[in-house]
């Protein structure tokens, strides 16, 4: 009872006519990033957090506006998916299995309508379990001291290969070097400058936001500068959503079913909405064996990792905000956001700041609906945006960044800062060094580093402080089991693809 007493009042916030206006702006603007090849939740939020702060939004309406636009941008993914095979982002790669055959037989309207019913269930699903089980995970998080949060950070980091596609070893390296950067400016204990290079500027550290919009939509304009392919584009008649929506009532199964795995899949640090969307695909698959058409074009095969991306993004938010560990790639971003407001997140967050998390929970209940009704309708129009050509997006997305981090601080500085973090993304990317654990290392290398030398100060220089509780001993093993079931995954895929190749 007490939870439904908490959700109520959620509700009374999130239904404030600014909230409303944040949350009908966030998932049309979502949905739109999403449907554009290679923008995807990252780039998106990341690039709209600066609008944020120039617009003087509080922090929970900031908070409303971005995970509106997360969860826009994960139904948008599957639009440029089924229409044109070309995924909006990761977690809808397995959609484009399914859902560009039935574009191809002239069913594009059929699949973008399913597509939406079964993200709306597989979110819904995700913000009941939200509102069920953070607040457990808070209870039971509440003993935590310093040395039980520094093995928190420790499974943080243990998690890159999730929330990351590729080497393991290059994300741990990328996380490596996002830890350097966060030892930039003033040390809090001894006022010391580290790595400053006289720069002043670089006292109070490097701006998690002037990083993030390089590293992510700044060296996204740089790579489309050398990347011409997306100037032929296929066109496809859309038709009609409506019926997907029958579709869906034959696929509740498949439905169900995904958006469970999903949010599971979500709910643990680091799996992310990816691995969500691929289990509920394959195991759907395997599920319904010779019954299925999967890979020709069968609704199930759209149904599935739609349901469970998601459920899987809805899931990530679960440790974001009672743990403080982001379970995605996007949720790293909403961290940085939280921070950059002296905002922590974790098992305090919901006694200090009620009024915001129960409104953010609120708010996605009522965003899933808008975005239902948003992307049923007006699938058509959504459509059209993927023939905007790129000459024309890619300036906008630049002149955006340029006036959000300027306008921050007045500074040219921070100009100076996101160029050099754009072509650092760029490097990365050439490099084939994802850039979410270098955001990682980043926003949690200064709390990780005061939880050590806070926990070295309680035990008087005694490093068995950080493994004498059970609590701790359990993350760690908890870590090494991510570690090595990464490991095994990865050989896995690898022993997959050759079978097939």
């Amino acid at each position: 009872m007490e939870i439904l007493t908490f959700l109520a009042q959620g509700f009374a916030v999130a239904l404030e006519p600014q909230h409303l206006f944040l949350a009908l702006v966030g998932c049309a603007v979502g949905t739109l990033i999403g449907a554009l090849p290679g923008l995807g939740p990252v780039n998106g939020v990341a690039l709209m957090i600066p609008l944020t702060f120039n617009f003087g939004l509080a922090p929970t309406a900031a908070l409303i506006l971005l995970v509106s636009i997360y969860y826009g941008c994960m139904y948008g993914g599957r639009i440029s998916s089924i229409l044109l095979n070309i995924p909006g982002d990761e977690p809808a790669v397995m959609t484009t299995l399914d859902g560009y055959p039935m574009a191809l037989r002239g069913q594009g309207g059929e699949a973008l309508g399913l597509s939406g019913v079964a993200s709306f269930v597989g979110a819904t699903v995700a913000t009941i379990g939200l509102t069920l089980f953070a607040p457990l995970l808070v209870g039971f998080a509440i003993r935590f001291g310093p040395a039980e949060y520094f093995a928190l950070f420790v499974l943080a980091f243990a998690t890159i290969g999730g929330v990351t596609s590729g080497s393991l070893v290059k994300s741990f390296l990328a996380a490596c070097l996002g830890l350097l950067l966060g030892t930039v400016g003033i040390d809090a204990v001894s006022s010391v400058p580290r790595y400053t290079f006289g720069w002043y500027e670089l006292y109070d550290g490097i701006d998690f936001i002037v990083a993030l919009v390089g590293l992510f939509a700044i060296s996204e304009c740089l790579v489309f500068l050398e990347d011409v392919r997306g100037s032929n584009k296929p066109t496809l008649k859309v038709g009609s959503a409506v019926p997907g929506i029958r579709s869906a009532w034959k696929c509740a199964p498949t439905i169900g079913r995904s958006s469970f795995i999903g949010f599971v899949a979500g709910v643990l640090p680091g799996a992310g909405a990816a691995l969500g969307s691929f289990l509920s695909y394959t195991l759907e698959r395997r599920w319904l064996g010779r019954r299925g058409t999967f890979g020709q074009g069968d609704p199930r095969g759209v149904a599935a990792p739609e349901a469970g991306n998601n459920a899987a993004a809805g899931g990530s938010l679960i440790p974001m905000l009672s743990l403080g560990i982001p379970g995605s790639g996007t949720t790293a971003i909403l961290l940085a956001l939280l921070l950059s407001m002296n905002i922590s997140p974790g098992p305090l967050l919901f006694s200090q700041q009620p009024d915001m998390v129960w409104g953010l929970v609120a708010a996605l209940f009522i965003g899933n609906v808008m975005l239902l009704v948003l992307n049923i309708p007006l699938v058509g129009l959504f459509a059209k945006v993927l023939q905007a050509p790129g000459w024309f997006l890619m300036p906008m997305v630049v002149m955006v960044a340029f006036v959000g981090v300027y306008s921050l601080s007045n500074s040219a500085f921070d100009l100076y800062m996101m160029l050099a973090f754009g072509v650092l993304g760029y490097v990365l990317r050439k490099l084939e060094m994802p850039a979410v654990p270098v955001v990682l290392g980043l926003l949690l290398g200064g709390q990780m580093e005061y939880n050590l030398r806070r926990a070295m100060s309680l035990s008087g220089g005694d490093w068995s402080i950080l493994w004498n509780s059970g609590i701790t001993v359990g993350i760690y093993a908890f870590a090494v089991t991510l570690i090595v079931a990464g490991l095994v995954y990865g050989w896995m895929m690898r022993q997959r693809i050759r079978s097939v190749t």
